[in-house]
């Protein structure tokens, strides 16, 4: 057992609050340039507190602007957390979800301009009269803690039988539009190159749910007018870096070939066409990685990791990680910090492995890191220390 896994062992069978990593170059698991990587970070003793470990299947968090966070939970539940302590309220009067293996209620993000309008979003598995749902994204203001004036703002059909490659992240970018991410629902890969379905598809919107005049395919006939990006597999990770303007996606992959992505306007990420992934069974999926007029990843993964959440750390507290990005892993258990030199991958290191599935990373704004984790249940805090 490493010494992380130790940590958390113990921590967890003491009742602690917190666990020790110590973070930089002799910890890192793929160094692509040692010498690079060694310029862009340096050692940092972080305490990792445990504030929570009771979730059940955790998936967004944000911050209101009354210093208040939520944390959903897939189920349909979003909690209450105050001074990094659960409040033990929930919100009351959510809608039902449909939770159906990775369907549910998954993101929620605050509007930027929350201390004006009072509107959170949210991201939910719509349920049918048919037995199919639909990744939809609702908007709703709180009375107390009851979520009112609650709207629809836009769903991502057409609608969909079981729960596999829903997405979803909720992001807002600079100028006040929304961007959300939604999977191809797995049994039908093409989804993603097809304009005239939602799946498999990384949508912007406004801020109430009508469409940006200028969207890439707002005048093409029979094109979903929503459709910022295609090509996506089934995007869990989004980003918006308001301090380059960049958006960041990252999808989840088949056996191997998650990606990190730059996401533009128009462009085709090439899924299922091109992938650095192959079948589950081990057959090949694609004929080739490369194709003209599809976009290459900013990095992959092989074996796949299970991306998941991202965040660019924009915070001082953390010496020589800012412009790092962080990249939640599912199936391997850590955060994955990503060093970039002009957007391109120079080097990664393995943060906390073995805390648990870790469904969500970000940066609060008063710039701390917290992280989310399936299996263990837990919201931790990552603390530099001296």
């Amino acid at each position: 057992m490493n010494s992380n896994k130790l940590y958390l062992a113990l921590a967890m069978m003491l009742g602690s609050a917190s666990l020790w990593t110590s973070c930089g170059p002799k910890e890192t698991a793929e160094t692509s340039n040692a010498e690079a990587f060694a310029t862009q970070t340096e050692r940092l003793l972080i305490k990792v507190d445990t504030l929570y470990s009771e979730f059940e299947n955790p998936w967004g968090m944000t911050w209101l602007s009354d210093g208040r966070m939520l944390v959903t939970e897939r189920k349909g539940e979003i909690l209450i957390f105050k001074d990094d302590k659960f409040t033990g309220e929930k919100i009351e009067g959510l809608p039902e979800v449909h939770l159906v293996n990775q369907a549910g209620l998954l993101d929620v993000a605050a509007h930027p301009k929350h201390a004006e309008n009072g509107w959170i979003y949210i991201a939910y598995a719509k349920n049918f009269e048919d037995s199919t749902a639909a990744t939809t994204i609702m908007r709703f203001k709180l009375d107390g803690n009851k979520a009112v004036e609650q709207e629809d703002l836009i769903t991502a059909g057409p609608s969909w039988k079981g729960g596999r490659h829903f997405g979803s992240r909720i992001v807002f970018d600079n100028e006040g539009y929304l961007y959300f991410s939604n999977g191809d629902k797995g049994n039908i890969p093409m989804n993603a190159q097809d304009l005239t379905n939602a799946h498999g598809k990384i949508h912007r919107i406004n801020d109430d749910g009508t469409i940006p005049s200028d969207n890439p395919f707002v005048d093409s006939v029979g094109a979903v007018a929503s459709i910022w990006s295609y090509g996506n597999r089934n995007p869990q990770g989004l980003y918006f870096d308001k301090a380059t303007n960049t958006l960041w996606e990252a999808e989840h992959g088949p056996k191997g070939g998650d990606e990190l992505n730059i996401i533009e306007k128009g462009k085709n990420y090439g899924w299922p066409v091109i992938t650095y992934g192959i079948n589950y069974n081990g057959t090949i999926l694609a004929e080739t990685s490369e194709k003209p007029g599809m976009e290459q990843p900013v990095h992959y993964w092989v074996p796949s990791i299970a991306t998941c959440g991202i965040t660019v750390v924009n915070s001082d507290r953390y010496p020589g990680w800012k412009g790092n990005i962080l990249v939640a892993a599912l199936a391997k258990q850590h955060i994955a910090r990503v060093v970039l030199k002009d957007n391109k991958h120079i080097a990664e290191e393995k943060l906390v492995p073995g805390i648990g599935r870790v469904r969500q990373v970000a940066e609060s704004p008063d710039g701390y890191i917290y992280a989310i984790t399936e299996l263990t249940g837990l919201m931790v805090k990552f603390i530099p220390i001296g």
